[in-house]
């Protein structure tokens, strides 16, 4: 067939051409014919052709179908088990929100995806066992339903949960969506939060690579599988790292995306062509892309279609009219659809309304997604996209079907239930469907024993979250030593000092394997050039040039068996790798320990998300936000400084936040993550701030339980003669400590410093003790350590931090003293740390007048003396509040 937008004079050309074409395509094979239309292409090129470039192939399935591998398994019995998956699923939605519409849930995405997720658990995704690591399901998050379904067949879900569905409280129920941390068993990965799922798949498959290049997890042909929708791929992250996937070739890696051609209030696409769109993107990113468009009852009409003409039909309608098809009938297809054209519509004219209507889409056919599956599995050199035509609310009829409101729809009355029965043959009575009556058949029944064996075939049971312990035995106290000195009159920055620390480590045998320092490009910044050569950077095909600075001692090396994961300028990458990392335990049973370091103001704000995800998938590790605080980082501005990130940490419980001032007290903060994480099996992860200021440190205090006070978060570090307290945290505390000599020196005021390296780890376990109290008024009474830290003391409280200053309120109510606080509230911006902190009030004039202000309120500082401070200390009293500036 001839291009039908080329137009010529002499067609009988044309079709000698094509012809030509044909003929070496049916005698040589598909290799040589697609050499000599490259070569054609190349050459007309070279003569200065503008030939057309399209990455889009027509709209019809990849595999055609006399290229199908022949589905194998019992069709008949299948569709029994997902026509009764389909219908529990149903039920449960429908009758949690019986009971209380507040509840919600998601019908129609699971309706559209069912034969998508039942071809890969009955044929494709192999389970976790004691003989194998099984391939990671990233199921898409409104389809918990069906996944939940089958586990009840399957015996690993009680109806009683079903009966709970979003109902957890007691402890019954079964979480919304995929939840680790709520179903530490089933669920493996959150992927609710659109987007996320994709992302986290790709560098998911990337660290699988990893892990077998460097020799520490064999592959074994395992596959990472992530089911989105078409509608969450205009997410950023859903698209944004499909370059790299193509880029490391990583063959590890299948998405299916369900074309359902709907969002969540109405078309994805509705002037275009959603599938087409992605096909473009994805190929040209260097994947693999298979499209499942057409069921296998439309083969005889293409097979047919000799002119072209349904192919065109098929082409210009959008998806907005393939969307208004499936909420009609057969009559409505005939006429609007075939009907365009007269002859098309004769073509039709031997079928019924029934037959039209029964004209199934590719994601509904299993013959056609085993077919893509097959190809997806044994393709090589690529990652592969099935880009599956599905309906929206499949099955739902009048309830929902293809219509604009079908994701929020979550009741179905009586009539629509009955026709959903009969249309997938459920064996249920008019009674049992008014009850809303699961159905489970005895796993004596054919179709329970061949659900039952595929899986037997397959692995086990999915999905479900295992891990294995390894034993580990920490590095030597010796390896965290150095740390306790003073430096002198040496000045490092604390960044400089975890560069040191973790340099340490990875000297150490019990765990330097099993490090993975994460980096999203800016080594330098953080003083870890001095890794590159030591350790390598991973690449998934070693070094192909030689490095610019080759002759340098710290030059730019890249590594099959790398150890350093530089993610380019991409957090949301470099995250993704961490999570990866930071959950080996479970999906590879294989600890790893992740250290991710990155410009604090680009973590917890940029890719909070991700940072939520990681605490509900249980992940172990450290984030390290470097060049921390609002004043350390002084002159990259207002977009780059940080002020509110352990503000943000706190509020994921499983996250313990950590600002450390002093080498010693980082080592041990980091001692103690690794004793938790590793020793204790704890599925806890630590955000630690570091910052790029140089000064001196000095040794370990010697006092008693000094390690514990440093974990729970302010210790006493220098005691006054007065009743002064000033606390200090990261790099402010050096201004604390300045402001108690002016108190001194100026005033012969002694004032007592605390440092307080985690104020969001002393205030848990304050708001812990206190909640208990009040529970408990008949028991004794629980004392915090912040209470105790303060307790029998007298006088003021003031502090001081680089962070906002309802980070540091939030101890208001557990200290028993009057109490002032100081923070870096408003948007920051460049100078010289001295002038911020200045412009911010947390400099060592600004702590040390308030502290007299504070006094004088309490009547312990005479108001004619604070006058004459705020002249000493150049405090300008009428200057406007930092956050209105």
């Amino acid at each position: 067939m001839s291009d039908n937008n080329f137009q010529d004079n002499d067609p009988q050309e044309i079709e000698e051409w094509v012809n030509a074409f044909n003929a070496v395509l049916q005698i040589e094979g598909a290799t040589k014919a697609e050499g000599l239309l490259n070569n054609l292409l190349l050459n007309a090129r070279r003569k200065g052709l503008h030939t057309p470039f399209s990455s889009n192939t027509p709209y019809l399935n990849t595999i055609a179908q006399d290229k199908q591998v022949a589905a194998s398994g019992d069709y008949y019995l299948e569709r029994k088990i997902r026509s009764l998956i389909r219908w529990n699923a149903t039920a449960m939605v429908v009758k949690a929100n019986k009971e209380s519409s507040e509840l919600g849930g998601h019908i129609a995405t699971f309706a559209s995806s069912a034969t998508l997720y039942e071809v890969g658990f009955n044929h494709f995704w192999r389970a976790t066992n004691d003989n194998q690591l099984g391939d990671l399901i990233y199921f898409q998050g409104h389809a918990s339903p069906g996944i939940y379904a089958r586990a009840f067949l399957e015996g690993r879900i009680s109806a009683l949960q079903l009966d709970n569905f979003r109902r957890e409280v007691s402890g019954q129920g079964l979480s919304s969506y995929p939840h680790p941390w709520l179903m530490k068993d089933f669920w493996q990965f959150p992927t609710v939060s659109m987007g996320l799922g994709p992302i986290m798949a790709i560098y998911q498959a990337r660290f699988m690579k990893y892990l077998n290049d460097r020799n520490l997890v064999p592959l074994q042909n395992r596959k990472v599988w992530a089911f989105l929708g078409d509608g969450e791929c205009d997410e950023p992250e859903s698209l944004g790292a499909i370059s790299l996937a193509g880029r490391e070739r990583l063959d590890n890696l299948v998405f299916v995306i369900n074309c359902n051609l709907q969002r969540l209030d109405g078309p994805v696409r509705g002037n275009g062509k959603i599938i087409q769109e992605l096909e473009r993107v994805f190929r040209g990113a260097g994947w693999n892309v298979i499209k499942v468009i057409w069921g296998s009852k439309w083969d005889p009409l293409i097979n047919s279609d000799s002119d072209g003409l349904l192919l065109k039909r098929m082409e210009e309608a959008v998806d907005g009219d393939y969307q208004n098809y499936k909420s009609q009938d057969g009559a409505f297809v005939r006429d609007n659809f075939f009907g365009k054209y007269s002859e098309l519509k004769a073509r039709v004219s031997h079928m019924t309304d029934s037959e039209i209507w029964g004209l199934n889409r590719g994601g509904h056919d299993p013959h056609k997604v085993f077919a893509a599956y097959q190809s997806a599995v044994q393709h090589q050199g690529q990652p592969t996209v099935i880009l599956a035509k599905t309906v929206k609310g499949y099955g739902m009829g009048s309830a929902g079907e293809g219509q604009n409101r079908t994701h929020q729809q979550k009741k179905m009355d009586f009539n629509d239930l009955v026709k959903f029965r009969d249309r997938f043959d459920i064996p249920l009575t008019d009674e049992q469907v008014k009850n809303l009556e699961y159905c489970k058949p005895q796993d004596q029944t054919p179709e329970m024993q061949y659900l039952f064996e595929r899986r037997r075939v397959l692995g086990g049971f999915l999905p479900t979250r295992t891990t294995k312990k390894k034993i580990f035995t920490l590095p030597p106290i010796e390896v965290f030593s150095p740390f306790f000195e003073s430096t002198g009159e040496k000045e490092l920055s604390t960044t400089m000092v975890f560069v040191r620390i973790l340099t340490a480590l990875l000297r150490d045998k019990s765990i330097s394997q099993e490090i993975v320092p994460i980096i999203p490009d800016e080594a330098r910044t953080f003083g870890m050039e001095g890794l590159f050569r030591q350790l390598g950077i991973y690449s998934s095909v070693g070094q192909l040039y030689t490095p610019q600075d080759k002759d340098q001692i710290m030059y730019y090396r890249e590594d099959l068996a790398g150890q350093i994961l530089e993610e380019g300028i991409c957090e949301a990458g470099a995250m993704s790798s961490w999570i990866a990392a930071a959950t080996a335990y479970s999906t590879h049973h294989h600890p790893m320990i992740p250290f991710y370091i990155f410009y604090s103001m680009f973590g917890m704000q940029r890719i909070g998300d991700l940072v939520w995800a990681s605490g509900d998938m249980r992940s172990r590790g450290f984030l390290i936000g470097g060049t921390a605080g609002k004043t350390t980082l002084a002159g990259e501005g207002l977009q780059h400084q940080d002020g509110h990130s352990h503000l943000l940490s706190s509020a994921v419980p499983n996250c313990h936040s950590y600002d450390p001032a002093f080498s010693y007290e980082l080592a041990i903060i980091l001692q103690h993550g690794l004793r938790q994480m590793l020793i204790n099996n704890l599925d806890h992860f630590y955000y630690i701030t570091v910052m790029n200021e140089n000064y001196r440190h000095p040794s370990k205090p010697t006092q008693p339980a000094i390690d514990e006070h440093i974990i729970k978060g302010i210790y006493s570090y220098q005691k006054g003669t007065n009743d002064i307290h000033l606390i200090g945290s990261g790099a402010i505390l050096n201004e604390v400590i300045r402001a108690s000599d002016i108190l001194r020196k100026e005033f012969n005021l002694s004032a007592s410093i605390y440092s307080a390296p985690s104020i969001s780890e002393a205030v848990r376990e304050a708001q812990d003790c206190a909640r208990y109290n009040l529970l408990n008024p008949e028991l004794d009474k629980k004392i915090s350590h912040l209470s105790t830290i303060f307790s029998n003391q007298r006088g003021i409280i003031v502090s001081a931090s680089d962070y906002v200053k309802a980070h540091s309120e939030q101890m208001r109510e557990f200290l028993p003293l009057p109490y002032y606080s100081l923070g870096t509230d408003g948007f920051g911006r460049s100078d010289t740390r001295a002038s911020l902190r200045d412009f911010f009030e947390v400099n060592r004039y600004y702590i040390a007048y308030y502290t007299l202000a504070v006094l004088a309120q309490q009547g312990q500082f005479p108001q004619s003396e604070l006058l004459r401070a705020r002249t000493l200390l150049k405090i300008d009293s009428q200057r406007i509040n930092p956050i209105k500036r």
